[in-house]
């Protein structure tokens, strides 16, 4: 089962610049996306074979998510259940026969980290519902994470560590989430690959220098670690500034 996963930075953006050929080339079998900025109108475009869910943010133009699903999901959920962080359409739910699969999109901190509270505080209301849903089936979490969890993780580690998405404390959140159960499948195949991002700012021609942050993610229930078969990161795809990752379950 191909799972892929996308920060679209606008859907219509990315529809303009090839995102047809992508699905076309790629063929996942569940693609989720992030930042997806649109309503579901949006998403009436020609897309053969795949089932559309669709999370958008209250406000227009703004955030939100979606999955298109090869298979018909057993169940689909918008949100967490709080109001507080559902408005902003961050987060679905699909339920397959053996796992839960959860589409993120994590709030970023901002700058001089004025939202980082909020962030700490999402995070914290999301590690929950996961945890809930892990009593049931276990757990694959995707998306635009909005963390670069090591050094190893971005460009630039030494001036990035008081930027939103290398705070400490993030980071912090992020290991407490592997400590519940969890692995990050990039690094289980891959645990010392350096300069492979997943999302390059588009200032200063960061992309052109690989001058990059490792901030999307596949993280997997351990009880599904044995049916990993690859996990990647697709730089070569161009239409955001996010590239897709993708895992691989057998």
């Amino acid at each position: 089962m191909k799972l892929f996963s996308w920060n679209v930075n606008g859907i219509r953006s990315c529809i303009a610049k090839g995102f047809g050929e992508f699905v076309k080339n790629y063929d996942p079998d569940v693609l989720c996306l992030q930042e997806i900025k649109a309503a579901i109108s949006d998403f009436d475009f020609p897309l053969e074979g795949y089932h559309a869910y669709v999370n958008p943010a209250q406000k227009k133009g703004y955030s939100g998510t979606a999955i298109l699903s090869k298979k018909e999901p057993i169940s689909v959920t918008y949100g967490i259940g709080m109001e507080e962080h559902d408005k902003e359409g961050r987060i679905i739910t699909a339920e397959y026969d053996d796992f839960y699969l959860i589409c993120a999109y994590i709030p970023n901190s901002q700058r001089e980290l004025a939202r980082l509270q909020y962030r700490l505080e999402f995070d914290s209301c999301l590690y929950a519902y996961m945890e809930e849903l892990k009593k049931r089936k276990p757990v694959v979490l995707c998306g635009d994470l909005n963390v670069a969890h090591k050094e190893i993780d971005l460009k630039n580690p030494k001036t990035n560590t008081r930027n939103a998405g290398f705070t400490i404390e993030e980071r912090e959140d992020f290991s407490k989430l592997l400590s519940y159960g969890y692995t990050d499948s990039f690094r289980y195949f891959y645990p010392d690959k350096t300069d492979i991002y997943s999302w390059w700012s588009y200032m200063f021609k960061a992309r052109e220098k690989n001058a990059g942050w490792r901030i999307d993610y596949f993280v997997v229930s351990n009880d599904l670690v044995g049916r990993m078969h690859d996990a990647s990161i697709h730089t070569e795809v161009t239409g955001s500034d996010h590239c897709p990752v993708s895992l691989e379950l057998e």
